[in-house]
């Protein structure tokens, strides 16, 4: 296991890290915020899903979700219709005017990596986009976090075993000080 001062260095480099995002942002047409980008590059990678599977893929709720899709799709970028399978649900596919969208800002974000890392490796290129899938697979289940193990009491609540009582906090009682 790693030291603390690493995982300190790590938290300082994801605080860094910020400045990338910022600067990849950037580039994306004034039309198409980051979170419309990501509905867009989702269903370019894995085709037309179900609204519900978009909001998982996202790790956002299903209100920010319809936010982001309604967004592209009054720009005819995706559409929507409803499932075969369950009337009530809608299936979201990428329109040719999408995908000419997504070819854009994939050729203009790939132009700023090639010239941000030009003096990388192919293997350093590799092995960071190894490291980053291994630690979003680490964060996959975003949703129901584990607590570390300095935050954990005696586990979850249950039925048969009732929540952990609040730490007892002696309390002081201060007086103002006189004028």
């Amino acid at each position: 296991m790693a030291a603390k001062a690493q995982y300190e260095e790590l938290i300082r480099q994801f605080s860094a890290f910020g400045a990338v995002k910022r600067e990849l942002g950037r580039i994306l047409p004034s039309d198409c915020p980051s979170g419309s980008a990501a509905v867009l590059t989702l269903l370019g990678r894995y085709g037309d899903m179900r609204m519900s599977k978009l909001a998982e893929l996202l790790a956002v709720d299903m209100s920010v979700t319809s936010r982001h899709v309604a967004h592209v799709a009054e720009r005819g970028w995706i559409e929507r219709s409803p499932d075969p399978a369950d009337k009530r649900s809608r299936i979201v596919r990428l329109t040719p005017e999408g995908n000419r969208k997504l070819d854009a800002m994939s050729r203009a974000t790939t132009q700023l990596l090639a010239e941000r890392l030009g003096d990388w490796s192919d293997e350093e290129v590799a092995q960071l986009t190894r490291l980053m899938q291994r630690l979003r697979a680490s964060f996959d289940d975003c949703r129901s976090p584990k607590l570390p193990a300095a935050l954990e009491q005696a586990g979850p609540p249950s039925p048969l075993r009732p929540p952990a009582p609040p730490p007892v906090v002696e309390t002081t009682t201060r007086t103002p000080a006189s004028t």
